[in-house]
């Protein structure tokens, strides 16, 4: 892939922006872990509360609970791309693009500390895949025929 100009050439992270950004993945995970525990808590409360609940607030409750789950797969593959950042710290190959194989740039990383892939070859990932989705759309307009 060329070059975008764009972007400037990266560099391999210090030792002092990798103890930044593991800190920061530390504390990602402690807070979604310790989210998924006040949620579980907060389920087996719920569940007491609803056995006398009538129709509507159990319909509530389903659909609350149906977004919960949906936010907690987001955590849970979340969680994984952080465990997944935080062995690349440990075996030193944290900041390198899984793709290209160079350098992800400090900036992204401190905003996406889990990120794998350089800003070049995830904007390359979106393209294709918005590109696919368009080709599905027109492949099959009405799916749900």
């Amino acid at each position: 892939m060329a070059k975008n100009e764009r972007y400037e050439e990266q560099e391999p992270l210090s030792d002092e922006q990798v103890d930044t950004l593991k800190g920061i993945l530390l504390e990602r995970r402690n807070r979604i872990i310790r989210a998924e525990e006040e949620h579980s808590d907060a389920d087996r409360q719920g569940d007491k509360e609803m056995r006398h609940a009538d129709e509507v607030d159990l319909a509530t409750a389903e659909w609350d609970r149906t977004v919960e789950q949906r936010m907690r797969g987001r955590e849970t593959a979340l969680l994984k791309k952080i465990d997944k950042a935080l062995a690349l710290v440990e075996e030193g190959t944290y900041g390198e693009c899984d793709s290209c194989g160079n350098y992800i740039g400090f900036k992204r990383l401190t905003a996406r500390p889990e990120a794998t892939l350089c800003i070049e070859c995830k904007e390359e990932q979106e393209r294709v895949e918005k590109n696919f989705r368009k080709a599905r759309r027109i492949d099959n307009p009405f799916p749900f025929k």
